[in-house]
Formats: C-alpha cells, sequence, structure tokens
C-alpha cells in the first residue's frame, strides 16, 4: 500500500496523491461545516458565534497538535525514500512516545488555560458560555487528536493518501449522526457537537491504528525498535516541534483577529465565523496541493533528488493558480447563497459580513498557494525551523491588521489580514526555498 514518490512523473504523482488528500480535507471541513449550520440552524445566532470566536484558539492548540505529527513524519518519509526500514520504524516508535507525552501536557494546560484565554480576547458575555463548554471538551479530546492526526501523517509519508480519506468518511457520517442526536434527542447545546467531533476523531484514529496494523508490514516494530532514543527523538522534535509552533505562532495573529471581531459584536462574529467555515472548504484543492508536497519533497530528499523537489513545487504551484481563479470566480457569484447554509436570509446584515470576508480571502488564493506548497517542501527537505520565521511573518501581519487596520479601516481592516498575512509570508518562503534546496544539494555532495 505504499508510494514510491521518487520516480515517475512528477505532475501525476502529486495529482493522485493530492487528489484523496482533497477528498480528505473535504470530509473533516463537511462536518465542521454541518457542526456549524446545524448550531447555527438549531441553536441560534448566540451559541454560532460562541463556537466562532473559538476558531483561532482552537486552530492555534489544534493546529499545533497537526503540526507536530506531520513533523514527526518527515523523518519516516525520508527513510523510506532513503530504503532504510530499520531507521524508519525506530521513528515511528519514537514519535509514538512523543505524541503521548505532547498529548498528556496539553490537555491538562490548555484545559486550564481555555477560560482566562477567552476573557482576554474579549469574548462576548453574551457568547462566552457557550464558548468556553465548546473550546473545552474539544480540549479533552486531545489525545484523540494526536492519534489520528500521528497515524494519518505516517500512512501518508509512506506514499497513501487515499486510506484516511476512507476512515475520514466514516467519521464524517458518525459525526453528523451524533450532532444531531445531541442536540434534537439529548437536547444538549454546543457541547453537543463538541462531543460529536472528538468522538468521530477518536473513531478516525482507531481504524487507522487498526488498517495499519494489517496492511503496512514495513511498520512491524521489534521490540528492540521500540524503545526510546534520544538520537531519534532529537530529530523528531527538531522537525515536529518547529512545523507545530508554526501553526500555533500564525494563530497569535489569528487570535488578534478574533479579539478585534469580537468588539465589534455578535453579528459581526457570526458573520466571519460564516464566512471562515466558507473558506476552509472551498480552499481545500489549494491545501491539499500545498500539503502534498510535505511527503514528495520527504521521500525525494532522502532519494538525493532535489531537482524532482523544484519541479514538483513548480507544477504544484501551477495547479493552485490556476485553482485560485476558479474559486474566485465561483465566491463572488455564489457567496451569498454559500452563507445561507449557516444563516438565515432574514440576516441580511450577517450576511453581508460573511460576503465581503470571503471575497478578500478568496481573492487571495494564489498567495496561499505560495505559501502551502513553498513551505510544506521546505518542511519535507527537513528545514522546519524555517516555518517558525514564515509563521512570525503570518503573526506579524494578522497583528498589525487587528490592532491598527481594524481600528482604522473598521470591518475592512480585519478582512484584509489574511491576504496581508499571506503576501509577508511569501516574501520570506520563496528565497528561502532557493537557499534550503542549495544546501541539501550541498549536503547530498559531500556525502
Amino acid at each position: 500500500m505504499t508510494k514510491d514518490m521518487t520516480k515517475g512523473s512528477v505532475l501525476k504523482l502529486i495529482i493522485s496523491f493530492a487528489i484523496p488528500m482533497f477528498l480528505g480535507m473535504l470530509f473533516q471541513q463537511f462536518y465542521s461545516m454541518v457542526d456549524t449550520m446545524i448550531v447555527g440552524k438549531l441553536l441560534g445566532v448566540n451559541p454560532l458565534a460562541g463556537v466562532g470566536s473559538t476558531a483561532s484558539l482552537n486552530f492555534m492548540v489544534i493546529g499545533f497538535c497537526s503540526g507536530v505529527c506531520n513533523g514527526f513524519a518527515i523523518p519516516v518519509a525520508q527513510m523510506f525514500g532513503a530504503r532504510n526500514d530499520s531507521d524508519l520504524r525506530r521513528y515511528v516508535a519514537n514519535s509514538t512516545w512523543l505524541c503521548v507525552a505532547f498529548s498528556v501536557v496539553l490537555t491538562l494546560g490548555v484545559s486550564i488555560a481555555c477560560r482566562p484565554i477567552l476573557k482576554l480576547m474579549n469574548t462576548p458575555e453574551e457568547i462566552f458560555s457557550y464558548a468556553y463548554i465548546y473550546i473545552l471538551i474539544i480540549f479533552l479530546g486531545i489525545p484523540f487528536t494526536f492519534l489520528y492526526n500521528i497515524l494519518a501523517a505516517i500512512i501518508r509519508s509512506l506514499g497513501d493518501s487515499k486510506t484516511p480519506v476512507v476512515f475520514l468518511a466514516i467519521s464524517s457520517v458518525i459525526n453528523i449522526v451524533l450532532d444531531l442526536v445531541f442536540i434534537l434527542v439529548f437536547h444538549m447545546s454546543v457541547e453537543g457537537p463538541a462531543l460529536a467531533t472528538v468522538i468521530s476523531q477518536a473513531v478516525s484514529g482507531g481504524i487507522c491504528l487498526w488498517y495499519m496494523k494489517k496492511k503496512f508490514p514495513v511498520l512491524k516494530i521489534s521490540r528492540e525498535e521500540w524503545k526510546f532514543r534520544k538520537r531519534h527523538a532529537a530529530i523528531l522534535c527538531k522537525m515536529g516541534i518547529p512545523m507545530g509552533l508554526q501553526y500555533s505562532i500564525t494563530a497569535i495573529g489569528t487570535l488578534v483577529i478574533q479579539t478585534a471581531v469580537n468588539s465589534l459584536g455578535a453579528s459581526v462574529v457570526a458573520g466571519v465565523t460564516a464566512a471562515q467555515r466558507i473558506n476552509a472548504f472551498v480552499a481545500c484543492p489549494i491545501e491539499s496541493l500545498g500539503q502534498t508536497m510535505a511527503p514528495f519533497a520527504g521521500q525525494n530528499a532522502g532519494a538525493g533528488k532535489t531537482d524532482r523537489i523544484g519541479r514538483g513545487l513548480l507544477l504544484a504551484s501551477l495547479c493552485g493558480f490556476a485553482a485560485s481563479a476558479v474559486l474566485f470566480v465561483i465566491i463572488i457569484f455564489t457567496g451569498r447563497d454559500l452563507s445561507l447554509l449557516f444563516l438565515e436570509s432574514s440576516q441580511t446584515e450577517i450576511i453581508d459580513y460573511a460576503y465581503r470576508f470571503l471575497l478578500f480571502c478568496s481573492g487571495g488564493y494564489c498567495l496561499l498557494t505560495l505559501v502551502n506548497a513553498v513551505r510544506f517542501s521546505i518542511q519535507g527537505m527537513g528545514f522546519s525551523g524555517l516555518a517558525v520565521t514564515a509563521g512570525i511573518m503570518e503573526m506579524g501581519a494578522r497583528t498589525f491588521a487587528g490592532l491598527c487596520l481594524a481600528k482604522w479601516l473598521g470591518f475592512t481592516g480585519i478582512c484584509m489580514a489574511h491576504p496581508l498575512a499571506w503576501i509577508c509570508a511569501d516574501i520570506f518562503l520563496i528565497p528561502a526555498f532557493f537557499y534550503c534546496k542549495k544546501k541539501l544539494d550541498t549536503q547530498i555532495g559531500a556525502k
């Protein structure tokens, strides 16, 4: 079930790998959207705004978990490309121990801190209780987040992007059914969708674990290989922690934006919440192309084929530019109608906020294409530390938008935050890629 990405047509490999990832992201965003739709339609505007007000905090913490797991999978991809099965298994084993440790520490820390953080974010009083109970339950499910993300990342690093999609489809159905059962049958509020999300994540992780044991002979780890090794753990942390911090640092800027949004009232929060859900769904093709580059670059870096990495980045970027143009046109003509998935047609002011936010985001998708494709290529080559710098650039841009542009331009300043962040990240990432490629070439030539 593995796939060697070090030979064959680069474009065909990227597209064939990206399509299942795209479908997987659609499933993820689908049940996230269903959560929001059900909350907005069945529970009302304040519960919707409460859930939405936690989005940036959720991204900061859960994004860190996802980033760490994706980083841990990079040495696995490199060892697969280098045909070093023994070290591959040692990296898998040590990533398991590290994930257990990270999940315990994070679950305890963020669960205690989420109430003070929501207060610091100026979460409106009328939506505070909804925000707190929702995000607390999500944070208590962090061990399941680690379980699914590390297993799915390892499967993808071995060239299989299709299988996790099937498991996500199953968990999506479970999530939707549980949403409705918890709200309509048990009359729960926002805790119902939160529990549904955690349970579905646990199911996805459990199925991934079962599948890996049955279908990946290369992952049959011996007792000796299960031993914790400082060298392997250090390399994993060198890859994983910067990738996790990249998400978290980026999210700090998003938290500043969310604070600015919160200060404008529940209507603006509800509009931005709806827009962010739509944006996450619509941008899946761009995100999938970017994330494809991590295992692609990792395997080819392990095999010493840096020219394929450069060609892969070019082709992935061109595909992303084409998708960006199509998606922008779709948003122009259907953005308002898409907002009705979460809002009532009578809520014209909130719909207008959602549409304006969507226009700014989708207009910058070509910039987002480069952010994702270049950043994941750099990470796949083994230079995860530079991702932190790109995250700092994004954080600075969003902080400026939240503190200054929002004050000067109001809601328009908030809408400008994401495109401005992507511009700043691209200014750094593009020359960084050529630096990393040159350095990797030197390292390979010295061996």
